[in-house]
C-alpha cells in the first residue's frame, strides 16, 4: 500500500495554496500514486511530490506535467501558476528596497541583456581561461577572430575581459574598439581621427581611395612611439559588415584595409574580431579574409558547468550578495551546454537581484521573475502592455526597424540613425521606455536592441516579424532607397520607376499604412510616383499617335487579310480536335500492350503525347517508364529518399531493403538491414549517413548506412510502448521525432552517446499516425487518429510548446509534410482527401485548399523541394501528382497506378521521381515530368515504331519517330 502524503503545515503562503489545488486535483483524479504520476510524466516521484509540498512553488513545467497526468485544465492552472508567482514576488516587494532590488538602492552586479563594458572587468567571471587564450593568441598574431553563437557572450569577452588586459599590458599603445555599422569605413575613421588629429571625412575618403592608407596612417600615429606601440583594432559584431553594410564596395574596402594592416611585413597594428558563428560562410566569400582568419580563430561555445557557476556567483559575491544554491544549480543545469543563453542568463539573474530577499538571491525569486526566457519576454510585454495603444503601434514600427531580417540566417539587430526616425511625443515616450526597461540602448546618434535575445524569445515581436516578411523586406529597401535620395540631395534618377515601384505599391495608401512610412520616406514614394506618372503620359501620347498609324494601315490589310486568317485558324482547330481524340484512342489500345508488348507500349505513350498532351497519354507514359526495383519480395510499408537523391530505401515485413542511384541508369540494389521485425516507418537523417526505422516491435533502431552495401546497427531506442508508426529527423540531424500507437509523440537527442530523450509529447488522445519537422527545424507537425494536426514549437526540444490544433479532417490523419518557408502544411487522412492548409501565423492556422479524387484511404502524401509538386497515395492503388504551386487552387498533374492499395510514397529531392510502395510487394520508381519521362523511355526503348504501325495507330498523320522528335527539342 502506498505510503500517505505528508500533511501540508498550516499558512496561507502562495506556496501552499497551490500545493493545496494540487493535491484536490490529483484526490479527483482517483488519487492515483505518485509512481504512476511519474510514468505519465517521465518526472521522478520525488520531484513530482515535492510538487505538492508547499515548501516553494514548483517550476512552470513541473507544474504542467502534473496537471496534465491527472487530466486538469492545463490552461486554467498555468494561468494560477502566474498568480501565484506574481503574489510571491509582490511579498518580496513588499520587504523594502532591500528586498525587491528598487532601482535608487545599489548598482546590480549583472548587467541584464546588455554586454559587460570594460568597466565592468572587475565582475566579469567565467571566461578567464578563454580571456587568456585569446591575450596569447593576439600576442602570436596580428589578425584573430572570436567565433561564436548570438548569446555566446563575444561581446563580452572582447569589452570587459580583453580591453582591461591589453589596458594593463600594453600602456603606450592605442585600442580602438568599433562596431560596423552601415558604413564601416566611416566607424573606422571616426575611431582613428582623434588620434591622428584630422577630420573622419578626410580619413574615410582615404580609406576609401586606398585600403593600403589604413596601414599607413597606423604608422604614422606610432612614428614617436617606442617600437613596442601598436594600434589594435577590436572590431565587435563583425557580421554587421555583411547585414548593414550594403555596399559591396565598401566592405570589400573595409576587409582589404584590416588585412593589409594587420599583414603588411612592418606593420604595427593587430586586429581582433569578434563574429557570430553562422556568419563564417560569409567570411569565406573573401579569400584575402578567409587566408587571414586561417592562421589564428578561438571559438567560444557554451561555458561549462564550474564556469557558469562562477559566472552566477562571484558578481553576487563582490557586490556583498549570496545566492542560493539551488538557484545556481538550476541556472547551471537550465544553460550547461546550450548556446546563446549568457544574455538570458544575465537578464534572468538582474531581475532575481530586484526580487531579492535580503542580501540573498533566491529560487523563489527567479522563477516569479519567469525563469530565463520568461523573465525577458515578461519585461518585454509589461513594457508594451503600459503603453497606450498609439504608443503600441510606435513600439511595433520601432522595433521592426531595429531587426534586420536574415538572408538563411538568425535575424539580427540593426542600428538604427536617430534621423531615421519622425519623432513625436509616442515615439519619444516608446524610446524613454524601452530604455529604462534596457531593451534598447541609446547613444547620440543610434538606437539599437540591447541584445538579440529579445529578438530570439518576444514572442510578440517574433510574431511581428514572421506575420509577412516579404513586406517586411520591400519596406526595409524603400527606407534605403529614400535615405539615398535624401543623401544625394533628393536626385531624380534614384527614384523608383516600373517594377521597383510596383513592388512597394502597397505602402500607398496612407490609410492602410499609417504611421509605418516615415516622412522622408513617404516623400520618396509621392515623388517616384509623380515621376512615374509623368512618364506614363508620355508614353501614352506617343502610343496614341503610332496607333492612328498602325490603324490606318491595319484597315488597308485586313480585308486581305481577314480571309486566310480564318481558314488558318479552323484548319489549325480541326487538327488540335483531331490529335486529341487520336492521342486518347493511343493511349487506351495501348494499355492492352503494357504486359505482352511493353517496348511498344512505351513507343505508342511517347508518340501519343507528343502528338497531343492529353491527360490519358500523359498517365499511360508516366507508367510506361516506371521501374520496379529490383530485390524486394515483400508488403511495402515505408519508402524514403536519402537528402541527396542518391539512395533509397524501402522498408517492409521484415527489414529495410536499400538501393544506390547512379547519375544514368536504373538503381542498383544495395544491402538490406538484418530481419528484426516488420518495419512501420524509415527515415534518412539529413546527411544520409544515419537511417531511423520504426517497427512494430516499439522500437526505433538507428543504423549507418555510409555504405549502403554494409548497413550496421548503431543504437535501439526503446520507450515506446506499440507500433512506432511514423519517424523524422530535424533539419540540423541533432534531434529524431517518433510517434506511436501509444498516443505521444517522442523527441530524441541524437547527439547524445547513445541516444537519448528530450521530450514526450502527450497532446493526441489516439494512435500517432505522422511527425515531420519544419524545414527551419522550429515546428512539430503530429497527427493521428483522433482526426487532427498538431503543431509544436520544438526550438527548444527539451521544451516542446503546442501552438495550435489544425480541425476539419473526418477521420484518421495519416501523414503531414511542410512546405518551402514553411508556411504551409500539407496532411492526409483516412477521410480520402489532401489538406493544404496557411500556417504562416503557427497559433492561427487556415485551410487553404481540399484535394479530393481518391476512392480510398490517403494513406501518404509529400511534397517537392520546391514545393510546386505534390504526390498522394491511396488504398485504391493509384497515386496522384498535384501541381500546388498556387496551393488555394492545386491543379491534377497525374494519376498513377500499377494495382494493389499504396502503402507510402516519397518524391525525390528534386522531384523528378515518385517512389511508391504497397501491398503487390513492389517498390516502384516513377517520372512525375512526361518530357523527363520520354527521355527515359528513348534511352531504355531505342526501338523505334516503324511506318507500318504507325500509320496503324495514326492515319493521317505525318509519321515521325518519338525518340527523334525528343532529340530534335533537345538540340
Amino acid at each position: 500500500m502506498a505510503r500517505k502524503e505528508r500533511p501540508l503545515d498550516s499558512g496561507d503562503t502562495p506556496e501552499l495554496a497551490f500545493a493545496a489545488s494540487l493535491r484536490q486535483l490529483r484526490e479527483k483524479a482517483g488519487s492515483p500514486t505518485y509512481r504512476v504520476l511519474s510514468q505519465r510524466t517521465h518526472y521522478s516521484v520525488t520531484t513530482l511530490s515535492s510538487a505538492a509540498a508547499g515548501r516553494v512553488l514548483p517550476s512552470l513545467p513541473v507544474a504542467l506535467a502534473y496537471v496534465r497526468a491527472c487530466d486538469g485544465d492545463v490552461g486554467e492552472w498555468e494561468q494560477l501558476w502566474h498568480r501565484s508567482a506574481a503574489r510571491i514576488a509582490a511579498g518580496a516587494a513588499s520587504a523594502g528596497p532591500e528586498a525587491c532590488g528598487a532601482e535608487e538602492g545599489p548598482i546590480a552586479p549583472y548587467p541584464g541583456l546588455a554586454a559587460f563594458q570594460r568597466e565592468d572587468g572587475e565582475r566579469f567571471f567565467g571566461r578567464e581561461d578563454v580571456t587568456d587564450d585569446l591575450v596569447r593568441r593576439l600576442a602570436g598574431h596580428r589578425f584573430v577572430a572570436v567565433f561564436g553563437a548570438s548569446g555566446s557572450g563575444k561581446s563580452s569577452l572582447l569589452r570587459a575581459g580583453l580591453l582591461p588586459r591589453l589596458a594593463a599590458g600594453a600602456e603606450t599603445s592605442t585600442v580602438l574598439l568599433f562596431t560596423p555599422g552601415p558604413h564601416p569605413l566611416e566607424e573606422c575613421a571616426i575611431g582613428l581621427a582623434t588620434e591622428a588629429g584630422t577630420t573622419a571625412g578626410r580619413l574615410c575618403a582615404e580609406l576609401a581611395a586606398d585600403p593600403a592608407n589604413l596601414h599607413r596612417l597606423v604608422r604614422q600615429l606610432l612614428a614617436g612611439r617606442p617600437p613596442a606601440a601598436e594600434v589594435i583594432l577590436v572590431v565587435d559584431q563583425f557580421e554587421e559588415v555583411f547585414t548593414l553594410c550594403r555596399s559591396e564596395q565598401e566592405r570589400a574596402a573595409f576587409i582589404s584595409a584590416l588585412v593589409t594592416a594587420t599583414g603588411a611585413p612592418n606593420s604595427r597594428c593587430r586586429a581582433v574580431l569578434g563574429v557570430r558563428a553562422d556568419f563564417y560562410a560569409h567570411c569565406t566569400h573573401h579569400a584575402e579574409l578567409l587566408a587571414a582568419l586561417a592562421a589564428s580563430q578561438v571559438p567560444l561555445g557554451p561555458m561549462t558547468s564550474e564556469q557558469l557557476r562562477q559566472a552566477i556567483v562571484q558578481p553576487a559575491a563582490r557586490a556583498g550578495l549570496s545566492v542560493e544554491g539551488a538557484l545556481v544549480a538550476a541556472l547551471v543545469a537550465e544553460c550547461h551546454g546550450k548556446h546563446g543563453t549568457l544574455p538570458l542568463l544575465s537578464h534572468a539573474l538582474l531581475e532575481t537581484w530586484r526580487r531579492r530577499r535580503g542580501n540573498a538571491l533566491t529560487l523563489a525569486g527567479y522563477r516569479a521573475a519567469g525563469g530565463m526566457e520568461g523573465a525577458l519576454a515578461r519585461t518585454a510585454e509589461t513594457f508594451y502592455t503600459s503603453l497606450t495603444p498609439a504608443q503600441q503601434r510606435s513600439a511595433r514600427q520601432l522595433f521592426l526597424r531595429l531587426t534586420s531580417l536574415g538572408e538563411g540566417t538568425e535575424d539580427t539587430r540593426r542600428r538604427l540613425p536617430h534621423r531615421e526616425l519622425d519623432r513625436d511625443a509616442d515615439v519619444t515616450t516608446v524610446l524613454e521606455q524601452a530604455a529604462r526597461a534596457r531593451l534598447l540602448i541609446l547613444d547620440d546618434h543610434h538606437i539599437e536592441v540591447t541584445h538579440e535575445a529579445l529578438i530570439r524569445c518576444w514572442p510578440r515581436l517574433h510574431r511581428w516579424l514572421t506575420e509577412d516578411r516579404e513586406r517586411l523586406r520591400r519596406h526595409r529597401m524603400l527606407t534605403e532607397a529614400a535615405q539615398l535620395w535624401e543623401s544625394l540631395n533628393r536626385d531624380p534618377d534614384v527614384l523608383y520607376r516600373g517594377a521597383r515601384l510596383a513592388m512597394v505599391g502597397e505602402f500607398a495608401d496612407p490609410s492602410a499604412h499609417r504611421g509605418e512610412l516615415t516622412v522622408r520616406e513617404r516623400a520618396f514614394l509621392d515623388a517616384s510616383r509623380a515621376a512615374e506618372d509623368l512618364r506614363n503620359r508620355g508614353l501614352l501620347h506617343r502610343a496614341r499617335r503610332l496607333r492612328r498609324l498602325v490603324a490606318l494601315l491595319a484597315v488597308a490589310t485586313l480585308a486581305a487579310s481577314g480571309a486566310a486568317a480564318y481558314a488558318l485558324h479552323a484548319h489549325r482547330e480541326i487538327t488540335q480536335q483531331r490529335n486529341e481524340i487520336l492521342s486518347r484512342n493511343v493511349a487506351g489500345e495501348a494499355n492492352s500492350l503494357r504486359d505482352s508488348q511493353p517496348a511498344l507500349h512505351a513507343q505508342l505513350m511517347m508518340a501519343a503525347y507528343q502528338l497531343s498532351p492529353t491527360a490519358e497519354a500523359r498517365d499511360g507514359l508516366l507508367g510506361a517508364v516506371s521501374k520496379p526495383l529490383p530485390g524486394r519480395g515483400e508488403i511495402v510499408s515505408s519508402v524514403a529518399f536519402t537528402p541527396d537523391g542518391r539512395g533509397l530505401a524501402a522498408g517492409g515485413d521484415v527489414n529495410v531493403q536499400l538501393w544506390n542511384t547512379p547519375e544514368t541508369g536504373p538503381p542498383v540494389r544495395a544491402g538490406a538491414t538484418r530481419p528484426t521485425g516488420r518495419v512501420a516507418s524509415v527515415a534518412f537523417t539529413p546527411d544520409g549517413r544515419t537511417l531511423a526505422v520504426g517497427g512494430f516491435d516499439h522500437t526505433v533502431r538507428l543504423w549507418d548506412v555510409t555504405d549502403r552495401d554494409r548497413p550496421t546497427p548503431t543504437a535501439a531506442l526503446t520507450g515506446h510502448t506499440d507500433v512506432v508508426y511514423a519517424v523524422a529527423s530535424s533539419p540540423d540531424g541533432r534531434t529524431l521525432a517518433t510517434g506511436s500507437y501509444d498516443h505521444t509523440v517522442r523527441l530524441w537527442d541524437l547527439t547524445a552517446r547513445p541516444p537519448a530523450l528530450r521530450a514526450a509529447l502527450t497532446g493526441h488522445r489516439l494512435n500517432v499516425k505522422a511527425v515531420a519537422f519544419s524545414r527551419d527545424g522550429r515546428l512539430l507537425a503530429t497527427g493521428g487518429d483522433d482526426r487532427t494536426v498538431q503543431l509544436w514549437n520544438v526550438a527548444q526540444p527539451h521544451e516542446p510548446v503546442r501552438l495550435s490544433v489544425l480541425t476539419g479532417h473526418r477521420n484518421f490523419v495519416t501523414s503531414v509534410t511542410f512546405g518551402p518557408g514553411d508556411r504551409t502544411l500539407v496532411s492526409s487522412s483516412d477521410d480520402r482527401t489532401v489538406r493544404i492548409w496557411d500556417i504562416s501565423r503557427p497559433t492561427r492556422p487556415a485551410t487553404l485548399s481540399t484535394l479530393t479524387g481518391h476512392r480510398e484511404v490517403v494513406i501518404a502524401a509529400a511534397l517537392s523541394r520546391d514545393g510546386r509538386l505534390l504526390a498522394s497515395g491511396g488504398y485504391d492503388g493509384f497515386a496522384r501528382l498535384w501541381n500546388v504551386a498556387d496551393p488555394r487552387r492545386p491543379a491534377t498533374a497525374g494519376v498513377l497506378g500499377n494495382g494493389g492499395a499504396l502503402n507510402a510514397v516519397a518524391l525525390s529531392p528534386d522531384g523528378r521521381f515518385l517512389l511508391t510502395g504497397g501491398t503487390d510487394h513492389t517498390a516502384r520508381l516513377w517520372p512525375t515530368d512526361p518530357r523527363h519521362a520520354i527521355e527515359l523511355g528513348c534511352a531504355g526503348n531505342p526501338a523505334a515504331l516503324t511506318r507500318a504501325q504507325w500509320e496503324h495507330y495514326f492515319p493521317d498523320v505525318s509519321f515521325r519517330e518519338p525518340c527523334r522528335v525528343q532529340g530534335d527539342t533537345r538540340r
